[in-house]
C-alpha cells in the first residue's frame, strides 16, 4: 500500500497526517463529521500528495450527503452507477487517489446498500469509459462525469 499525506483546513479547524490511504480517509472523514457538526464550511485542501501519483484537486462543489447526492443523480438499484456516483462524492469531497475500497466504505460508512462485488463495477465502469485505472487505484474519465450531470 501507498503512503499518502494530506492537510485539510476547515475553517478554524486543521488536521495534518501521513500515513496509510485507508488510515487517512478515516481520520479525514472525522475531521469533515467535526466540521460538519460545527456548522464551517469553508474547506482548503493545500496539499494532497502520494508516492505513486500527483495530486488531484478536489472539486469545488460540495457534495453534501452521500444518500442526497445518490438520490439527486437517480441511481436506484443500479450499481455500477451507484460505484460511479459514489466515486463522484468522494472526489468532491477530495479523496485521492480513489479506490474500490474507499468506494465501498463511504457506502458502508454513510448506510447505504453494498456492492456485490466493487471490483467487478468498477471493471464495468472501465468498460463503458466512465473511470480508468492507475497505479493507485482510478479515475474517472470526463465521459464518467458527463454520465452522470458532473464536469
Amino acid at each position: 500500500m501507498s503512503t499518502a499525506k494530506v492537510e485539510i483546513s476547515i475553517g478554524p479547524i486543521s488536521f495534518s497526517g501521513e500515513g496509510e490511504q485507508e488510515w487517512l480517509s478515516v481520520q479525514m472523514d472525522k475531521v469533515m463529521e467535526a466540521a460538519s457538526k460545527l456548522g464551517v464550511s469553508q474547506i482548503g485542501i493545500p496539499e494532497a500528495k502520494s508516492k505513486h501519483s500527483a495530486a488531484v484537486a478536489p472539486d469545488s462543489g460540495d457534495a453534501g450527503p452521500l444518500g442526497t447526492f445518490l438520490k439527486a443523480k437517480s441511481i436506484g438499484d443500479n450499481g455500477v452507477k451507484r460505484f460511479l456516483a459514489t466515486a463522484i462524492w468522494l472526489r468532491k469531497r477530495g479523496v485521492s487517489p480513489l479506490t474500490t475500497a474507499a468506494v465501498s466504505k463511504a457506502l458502508a460508512d454513510n448506510h447505504q446498500s453494498k456492492l456485490g462485488n466493487p471490483a467487478d463495477t468498477l471493471n464495468q465502469n472501465v468498460t463503458k469509459g466512465f473511470c480508468e485505472k492507475n497505479d493507485s487505484g482510478f479515475y474517472i474519465t470526463p465521459e464518467g462525469l458527463a454520465s452522470l450531470g458532473e464536469s
